[in-house]
């Protein structure tokens, strides 16, 4: 299927791994034009010459930290500079961020930073140029919005969700569409490595909860959300759509 994405200008956050990272290819596979931001400039340099190396449209490196005040400002502003607008926006960047019931406000006020405020403020610096142009395409990358155990992750994807809906009908009417997608475990360094660091964790978690009988790997979501930033999709907005292999919502 021709997803008619080439030539369109995407920026895809937390493009420096995982799920990001797959986003970013697949998209350089339909034709797109991209930029990728993550702080980690190497992880970005490697990604590019991935791409290039495919035969696709070398992408634009932004580094930066969205969980700084200031950061999504700066990145969309670098964006619309380098690609002359941005047609479709990505919100990959996030992270789990597993707490103690005694955790001070600090771990509880980044994590809302980095999951919910950096793709509010990212959204809302780009949407007047999709305004403008009648078109656009928003994808927020979610997950588990309720938990066993305590993350304080989950609070702020809930905000974001909640928040994602209301805006889809308040810009749906500009030609611009906001989906979600809640990812369950996806092979990554977050997952590996954070929250299933042992072989035993992952068997047991995955014999529990997941009747696919696996993790996901990052190239089985990123087909998916490119659909999402197609033309293709332009009846899909307002919705939230898991990526997890039958897993129980409430096995988190």
């Amino acid at each position: 299927m021709d997803l008619q994405l080439a030539n369109r200008r995407c920026l895809v956050t937390g493009a420096s791994t995982g799920i990001g990272r797959a986003v970013a290819k697949q998209l350089a596979t339909e034709g797109a034009s991209i930029a990728i931001a993550a702080r980690d400039a190497r992880a970005l340099e490697s990604l590019h010459q991935e791409i290039v190396a495919a035969g696709g449209v070398a992408p634009i490196i932004l580094t930066g930290d969205l969980a700084a005040l200031e950061g999504p400002v700066a990145i969309a502003r670098a964006a619309l500079s380098a690609l002359g607008g941005v047609d479709v926006l990505i919100n990959n960047a996030g992270g789990a961020r597993p707490i103690l019931s005694d955790a001070g406000d600090d771990a509880w006020e980044e994590s809302f930073a980095l999951n919910f405020r950096s793709a509010r403020k990212l959204t809302e610096a780009l949407l007047p140029g999709m305004k403008a142009a009648k078109w656009g395409r928003i994808v927020n990358v979610t997950g588990a919005i309720v938990a066993k155990a305590l993350n304080a992750a989950s609070p702020a994807k809930a905000a974001l969700e909640s928040w994602s809906k209301a805006l889809a009908a308040d810009v749906a009417s500009h030609g611009i569409t906001v989906n979600c997608i809640a990812p369950g475990r996806i092979n990554s360094v977050q997952i590996l490595n954070r929250l299933h660091p042992t072989e035993d964790s992952r068997r047991i978690f995955i014999e529990r909860n997941i009747p696919a009988g696996r993790f996901g790997e990052p190239e089985e979501v990123a087909p998916l959300i490119a659909f999402l930033s197609s033309p293709q999709a332009a009846y899909i907005t307002g919705t939230t759509i898991p990526v997890d292999g039958g897993a129980l919502r409430l096995a988190f």
